[in-house]
């Protein structure tokens, strides 16, 4: 291990992220198993990118025979591209109906800023202070861990994030009016520079750390920005294709009209794909204005995996799986018991346990410690939310109650270690 971490910062270079203090070396995966070179198995339960499981034989099977066929890009004619969008595109309403296959979600988030850019001749965009949408240098702007070198530029505003611990404006019942107030102020003062043109954000906050928020906690914010004539730029690289239990998309778990739609992590499983959706018109001042193209974006291979990704889904119905298993695991998961847990909050498959001392106080340094014990314990999970202090959990759809009996009976454990 130490000999791989040394020759890995002499290629990769220092500082580059590994979860846990002690990294593992993971070797072999297999629907929610990991297992690292030891021969030690982890349940996984914070891997949303194998979406369907790890190393889900349909899928690697899809790959394979399309591997052995043909990969080339999209300015040859192949059918495999226009297939999906067909399919993909039915499962979208508010006339989305036509997409641009990328590598990554930070890519798909670029296109959708300058999606933005073409239809309002404006360059100004929103998003919360709390939030990710990728590593492009558009995209980073956005991202509160690692602030622009510089600062942050002026057509970029940043809104606070609704939180349900310590909510925008002071008190739940008015959270929503005030993350209103502060989009139309942020409109206002955009309006006075560069121009407003987008509203980003992830449908359910999922960055953020998973507020939970009231039905049309988004209705106000959306007519705001739809009078101002933005455009809402629908970031579900996370919460798509089922996660969220109750629906598809995030976006129609929470009732909110998106005019772009980005995905990506989950879409393939695992090969590196990601999409931009919209509508014609939308696509069309896009193509015109940039004259976009991407050379890896909807070859047949990716194509291929995220059609097999689609079909796994439909075919092991992995939707109403999760609409049984995310309330078992929230339930268990409200059965914890340890003076630290402020909240305990999902949104479909995923699961948020916020720690704190004194009932608000971020405890970082405690949720840090739980996240190395469950792993020496086998199980992977790790942190969110502005302080670090929220467990993050977001299995494979394919997570089952008795993993969800297994998690919670291990967490409760380390809990009452941690409360000695």
């Amino acid at each position: 291990m130490n000999d791989l971490m040394r020759r890995r910062e002499a290629r990769l270079g220092p500082n580059v992220p590994t979860f846990y203090d002690d990294p593992v070396h993971i070797v072999k995966g297999e629907g929610v198993w990991l297992w690292d070179a030891e021969g030690r198995q982890y349940l996984d339960c914070y891997n949303n990118v194998p979406h369907v499981g790890h190393c889900h034989p349909h899928v690697v099977d899809a790959i394979a025979r399309q591997a052995a066929t043909l990969n080339t890009h999209t300015r040859y004619l192949h059918g495999g591209i226009v297939d999906y969008a067909d399919r993909l595109c039915a499962t979208l309403e508010h006339d989305i109906s036509q997409l641009i296959m990328v590598c990554t979600g930070s890519e798909a988030n670029d296109i959708a800023l300058r999606m933005a850019q073409a239809v309002t001749g404006k360059t100004g965009v929103i998003a919360t202070d709390n939030t990710y949408h990728g590593n492009t240098t558009a995209t980073s702007q956005l991202s509160t861990r690692r602030p622009p070198i510089g600062g942050y530029p002026e057509h970029v505003r940043l809104v606070p994030a609704p939180d349900s611990v310590r909510p925008v404006g002071g008190t739940s019942q008015d959270q929503a009016a005030a993350f209103a107030r502060n989009i139309k102020a942020a409109i206002a003062e955009l309006e006075a520079g560069p121009g407003f043109s987008a509203l980003m954000l992830c449908p359910v906050f999922a960055n953020e750390g998973l507020p939970q928020l009231p039905d049309g906690f988004l209705k106000e914010t959306e007519t705001i920005v739809r009078d101002a004539g933005g455009l809402i730029l629908c970031d579900e690289v996370q919460p798509g294709f089922g996660r969220v239990a109750t629906h598809f998309w995030g976006h129609e778990a929470v009732g909110l009209t998106p005019d772009v739609v980005t995905i990506g992590k989950p879409m393939a499983n695992g090969h590196p794909v990601a999409a931009t959706l919209t509508r014609p018109d939308i696509m069309a001042a896009f193509r015109n204005a940039f004259g976009y193209f991407n050379t890896f974006g909807g070859n047949p291979v990716s194509c291929a995996a995220a059609m097999a990704t689609l079909d796994v889904i439909e075919n092991e119905d992995l939707v109403a799986h999760a609409a049984t298993t995310a309330p078992y695991m929230l339930q268990q998961l409200k059965t914890l018991d340890h003076p630290a847990i402020a909240e305990v909050r999902a949104s479909g498959m995923f699961f948020g346990v916020e720690l704190c001392r004194e009932g608000t106080v971020p405890d970082t340094a405690l949720a840090a410690k739980i996240v190395e014990q469950m792993r020496e314990r086998g199980i992977l999970m790790n942190r969110i939310g502005r302080d670090m202090n929220i467990l993050k959990m977001r299995p494979p759809m394919s997570f089952s109650t008795a993993n969800a009996d297994q998690v919670t009976r291990t967490l409760q454990e380390v809990l009452n270690e941690a409360h000695q």
